[in-house]
Parts: structure tokens; C-alpha cells; sequence
């Protein structure tokens, strides 16, 4: 063990070899060190950086050079053996150095920046390898990596997204969120008076449906995230999927957990549904498998089912729970006994990409499917045969599908942001699509009473929408942590910022930027990183601000 009682060391990293490691201290010192003997390696003096705190640290994959990113903007790349510095900084940057990768081959860095942006830099001659830095991200950029064959870069962000780049030409080629805090799934339950989500944070929350606000405290217990929730039949338990991959029940009145958790898959679980009587769960998950479960008892009923042979992403059972029907990524869906365990009929097969979304009609007759091929099919659900036309409209991926309480209707959910109400019956797109979601549209579920639909999305919000007009109801926003002093700072409804001791407000905002503080149904003042910038330069105000902190 190495000991510096005068200094903070804040970051250390393996060469790739194992034979070395880089250390960072809050001086801005870079060392290098032997990992067999613990001797350090390069002279500290060369090493010694121009007084900026050092924020991120990487060796080359031949362990020849490190480079270091400081918070002053600059990236400096050293003589791994020699402790000699190679070249000027690297200047360009507008804010702190947040993360540094090596291209495989070692003659290029990339850099991740709190300005938002990456950049890619030739270590050779020191200069950036595009003209422009690679943009699109809202937020600090907190990492970034490069794949094996050096041709595209990943970059993650505070805005929860994950950018993917061409490394040569700067095109953003692809584009996922991801948040800690984000809203993975939404139901309602069966009386249409609260509705259950889930997220990336391993809680799952109830709110009431009419006011919006939440019920109770948190439901705790899930070690990973929590991918999918459903209402029993009758409204009393919830079943829960986490990719921890562990089913749970829950009194959704106390939030108390039912029984053991239902172990026993191998991979994350990706779809939960209860029988029409409450008594058994159905499950499928990563592992290629279905199982089904006694709620009471917590054991499997029977042996997996097998037959996919990929990701199963959907499964549900029918209205008279004697079958189960499964959707994968291998493009297919199957119909299984949940008696004998026996595949009914032969796979229904029509989808040219992987199917996201399978569930029966209401009366049992029909089984409708959503896929990646951006449409909808409609099955027999006795014969196999698809009935009618394909249901055409999304411009991406459909992700999420579901039937009206009287089987007239269907709703969908899409990657291109939208939600579409179809006549079940005939085909026909009804009315517009629902707009309004900022991201992919990844779940969505009537209320009982059919005249409303709930949707969710990557933007972390979810939506209430009319069916007959269109209109959005309610939108609600993930609520995450304070960003204020002692969790206190509060906002009116006419934007002014607000602390106890200080009621006629410190602060107005305008309302163009209240959102991204604002979060219902609480009036605290948050974001999804726990801090907001604001640029107040412009501001003219007064000196009541400073009794706030005495």
C-alpha cells in the first residue's frame, strides 16, 4: 500500500499489460508505478502537471504513454517510462475533462468534456482529428469509449443518453437512453383508480390516477432495475420483474411483499403477467424460457417451456387461462398449453424483425402483435392464420401493444414518439397520433373504462391521453433529487424561486425553463443530476437573497 498524507489521490488505472499503474492525486500529480514491486516508475517532478486538478486518466494500449484530462479544459499526454510530457496540451475543450480513451492502435484519444461535446485527437501531431466536436448531447458528457476496431465511439451523458458516433466522419449513427431515474414501465391497475410504475432506480412507486400523486412510500426490495409491473385481476397484489432476475409479489394496499421472491431464471426477465384468477404468474426472460408460477406457494408450476430460441419478450395469458402466448426476438410467436406445458399449433410466424409485444384480445379469439418491422399483426388465435392487413403507420420500431377492455380497439407504442389507436376490427389507423413524448414510446395500457390511455417513455415521463379527442391529460415527470441547499429551495406556480425564510421569492423563472426544475406533484426544485445551471447574468435583482443563508 502506497501512502500520501498530504495529497488526495483521485484517480488510478492498470496499463493494459497489468505491469504498471497510473495514479492521479489532487495536486494534479501523475506517478507510475510497478504493480509487482510497488516502486514507482516515472520521475513526479516530469510528471507534475501545471497545478489543475486532474479528472480523468488512461494509459495507451502498449503502455508507452498516459494521458490525463484536467479540469482546466486540457488534455496532456506523458511518456509513460520517461515521465516526459509528448507535445503540447490538448486544447479545445470548453469545459472540465471528464473521461479519455485510447483508440486500439494508440494514435488517438478520445476525450469527453462538462462542455457537452466529445473530441477525437491524433496523439502524433496533437491536433483533433474532426474539424467539429461530436454534439448532440444536453448534458455533461460523463464517459466515453472506443470498440475494438477503433471505427465508431460511445458516449454517456447526465441527459441519459448514450451516444453512438463514426469515429472517422463525426455522424451520430445511433441513439439510446439510459437513466438511473428513468421510467421503465406504467399499468393501471383494474378499477382505473391508481396506476404502478417502475424504474431504473429498483423502486417500484403507486400513484393515484385522479390527483397524480403518489401512494404510500417506495416499494423496496428489487436489487437491479425493475423492468415491468402488472395488477392482479383483481387489484390486490402486484408481480414485479427486476433484472436481478427475481419476480416479487406485493400487496399493492400496504406494499407489504407477498411470500418469497419466484427465483429461478437465469437472465434478466423481460415480461410478467398473472393468470385471469390471480393464482399463477407467467414469466419470460433473456434465458430463452417461460415459467409459470403458484403465487401462493412461490414455486414453478411445471417444467420451463422451451422452444424460442432467443430473447422471449412478451407473454401473456389468455382470458380463460388454459394457454399462454410468447413473443421473441427470434421473430416468432408460440402458444402454449399451461396445463400439459406443450406448444399449441405451429409458431406464428410474419414478422421480418424481433417481436416486442404479444396479448390476447378479450374474449380470446385474437392475439395481437407489435415488432421491430414497425407493425402490427393480428392473429387467429385458434388457427394461427393472420387476420387482415398488416396495421401500418409507425416510422420506427413498435414497441408495446395493447387491446381495448372490449376488444374494439388497439393502442400502440412507438420508437418514433408517438401512440396510435387502431380499429381492432377493421385495421383502420383512428384519428391522429397521440404526440407529445420527447422520446421512444416504450409501453402503453388502457384504463378499464377504455376511454383513456397511459403511456411511457425514454423522455421519463409518462402520459394520460383522451382516446375520443387526442388531448393529453396529465403528464407526469420522474421525481428525482433536490438540487437546492438542504433539499429546501421551492417553486411557486407563478415561477418564483423560494426559500421558508424567504417567501416573496429569490428569483423568477421564466417559463420556458421550469420544466427542467419543475417536476409534479411536489414543488421542490430538482433535476436529474441533482444540480441545474442557469445563467443569470442578465438578472437584475436585489440583496434579500443573502438572508437566506443566515
Amino acid at each position: 500500500m502506497r501512502v500520501f498524507p498530504e495529497e488526495w489521490v483521485d484517480f488510478v488505472t492498470f496499463s493494459s499489460d497489468g505491469t504498471r499503474i497510473g495514479s492521479a492525486s489532487e495536486r494534479g500529480t501523475i506517478r507510475i508505478w510497478d504493480a509487482t514491486t510497488g516502486a514507482q516508475l516515472a520521475a513526479g517532478d516530469l510528471l507534475e502537471a501545471h497545478g489543475s486538478l486532474v479528472t480523468s486518466l488512461a494509459f495507451s494500449p502498449d503502455g508507452t504513454m498516459i494521458a490525463s484530462g484536467f479540469v482546466d479544459n486540457t488534455i496532456q499526454i506523458w511518456d509513460a517510462t520517461t515521465g516526459a510530457r509528448v507535445g503540447d496540451p490538448l486544447q479545445g475543450h470548453n469545459g472540465a475533462i471528464t473521461s479519455l480513451t485510447f483508440a486500439p492502435d494508440g494514435t488517438r484519444v478520445a476525450s469527453a468534456s462538462r462542455d457537452r461535446t466529445v473530441r477525437i485527437w491524433d496523439v502524433t501531431i496533437g491536433a483533433q482529428v474532426l474539424e467539429d466536436p461530436l454534439q448532440g448531447h444536453d448534458y455533461p458528457v460523463r464517459s466515453v469509449t472506443l470498440p475494438s476496431d477503433g471505427t465508431k465511439v460511445a458516449s454517456g451523458s447526465n441527459d441519459t443518453v448514450m451516444g453512438i458516433w463514426q469515429a472517422t466522419a463525426g455522424a451520430q449513427v445511433e441513439n439510446f437512453l439510459w437513466s438511473h431515474n428513468e421510467v421503465v414501465s406504467v399499468t393501471f391497475s383494474p378499477d382505473g383508480t391508481k396506476f404502478v410504475s417502475v424504474s431504473n432506480d429498483s423502486t417500484i412507486r403507486i400513484w393515484d390516477a385522479t390527483t397524480c400523486s403518489q401512494i404510500g412510500d417506495p416499494l423496496e426490495g428489487h436489487n437491479d432495475t425493475v423492468r415491468l409491473v402488472v395488477f392482479s385481476p383483481d387489484g390486490t397484489k402486484l408481480a414485479s420483474a427486476s433484472n436481478d432476475p427475481i419476480i416479487r409479489i406485493w400487496d399493492a394496499t400496504t406494499g407489504a411483499q407477498v411470500g418469497d421472491p419466484l427465483n429461478g431464471h437465469d437472465n434478466f426477465i423481460r415480461s410478467v403477467g398473472f393468470s385471469p384468477d390471480g393464482t399463477r404468474v407467467v414469466s419470460g426472460s433473456y434465458d430463452h424460457t417461460i415459467r409459470i408460477w403458484d403465487v401462493t406457494t412461490g414455486a414453478q408450476v411445471g417444467n420451463p417451456l422451451w422452444g424460442h430460441n432467443s430473447t422471449v419478450t412478451s407473454v401473456g395469458f389468455s382470458p380463460d387461462g388454459t394457454r399462454v402466448a410468447s413473443a421473441s426476438h427470434d421473430k416468432s410467436i408460440k402458444i402454449w398449453d399451461t396445463t400439459t406445458g406443450v406448444q399449441v399449433g405451429d409458431p406464428l410466424k410474419g414478422h421480418e424483425d424481433a417481436v416486442c409485444s404479444v396479448t390476447f384480445s378479450p374474449d380470446g379469439t385474437r392475439v395481437a402483435s407489435a415488432s421491430y418491422d414497425e407493425t402490427i399483426r393480428i392473429w387467429d388465435a385458434t388457427t394461427g392464420a393472420q387476420v387482415g392487413d398488416l396495421l401500418k403507420g409507425h416510422n420506427s420500431a413498435v414497441y408495446s401493444v395493447a387491446f381495448s377492455p372490449d376488444g374494439s380497439k388497439l393502442a400502440s407504442a412507438s420508437y418514433d414518439r408517438t401512440i396510435r389507436i387502431w380499429d381492432a376490427i377493421t385495421g383502420v389507423q383512428l384519428g391522429e397520433p397521440f404526440q407529445g413524448h420527447e422520446d421512444a414510446v416504450c409501453s402503453v395500457a388502457f384504463s378499464p373504462n377504455g376511454t383513456r390511455v397511459a403511456s411511457q417513455s425514454y423522455d421519463n415521463t409518462f402520459r394520460i391521453w383522451d382516446i375520443t379527442t387526442g388531448d393529453q391529460e396529465t403528464t407526469l415527470v420522474t421525481t428525482l433529487e433536490a438540487l437546492s441547499p438542504h433539499n429546501s429551495w421551492k417553486m411557486s406556480s407563478d415561477g418564483w424561486i423560494y426559500f421558508p425564510p424567504c417567501p416573496d421569492g429569490i428569483v423568477w423563472i421564466p417559463p420556458q425553463y421550469r420544466r427542467n426544475l419543475w417536476r409534479p406533484p411536489n414543488t421542490c426544485i430538482i433535476s436529474r443530476d441533482g444540480y441545474t445551471k442557469l445563467d443569470f447574468d442578465s438578472c437584475v435583482y436585489g440583496e434579500n437573497w443573502a438572508h437566506c443563508y443566515q
